[in-house]
């Protein structure tokens, strides 16, 4: 029985030695998978806790959740009067909207929008209102860089900032586009390709 016991508690020990690098490969890769997972849970806002609060609350009693001066800066100005129940509500209420006035397009970034994506949303409503067959996707690059750069606006794109787009200064983009010359449009066919949506 003692032999026995002994070969077993060296068989096992051989075993360690023999195969302790995989031994500690595998401790890692476990080291780092349950700090990632722990990183990703962190970040998630809790929405369960959110759920039972709601729950538990009484009938009658009004719900306020606290919100900071960057959360507030990403709802429209009307809309911070309101109580805002959650944080999912108010990711989902703000999305990429436009507004046709009679000389302009206000457009209003959602997720990830910058003044580009603004520039080409106001260039989509025109030519849906206006159609030119004659843009090609070319063109539409030297159109939405036109106007990011003459919109007059500056400074960081936020969910919720708005740009205001006059049908003047589009027009003004397009005739601007059509004179340009072979090489330009050969020179911006490289950025054209890379917006599959433009053509």
């Amino acid at each position: 029985m003692e032999e026995e016991k002994n070969e077993t508690e060296y068989a096992a020990s051989q075993l360690i030695k023999d195969n302790l690098r995989i031994i500690i490969s595998v401790i890692i890769v476990i080291a780092i998978a349950g700090g990632i997972y722990s990183y990703s849970k962190r970040t998630q806002p809790p929405v369960g806790s959110e759920e039972e609060a709601v729950t538990q609350q009484a009938p009658g009693q009004e719900e306020s959740v606290e919100v900071g001066e960057e959360d507030m800066a990403a709802v429209p100005e009307q809309a911070q009067d309101t109580t805002i129940t959650s944080q999912a509500e108010e990711t989902t209420a703000v999305q990429p909207e436009s507004k046709e006035t009679e000389g302009s397009f206000i457009e209003t970034a959602g997720q990830g929008d910058g003044v580009t994506h603004l520039a080409r949303r106001a260039l989509a409503n025109y030519l849906e209102k206006n159609p030119d067959s004659s843009l090609t996707p070319e063109h539409k690059i030297y159109i939405e860089d036109y106007l990011r750069k003459h919109v007059g606006f500056s400074g960081r794109v936020y969910v919720g900032t708005s740009a205001e787009f006059s049908k003047d200064l589009v027009r003004q983009a397009i005739e601007q586009s059509k004179k340009l010359n072979d090489n330009q449009l050969n020179n911006l066919h490289k950025y054209a390709v890379m917006v599959p949506s433009l053509s």
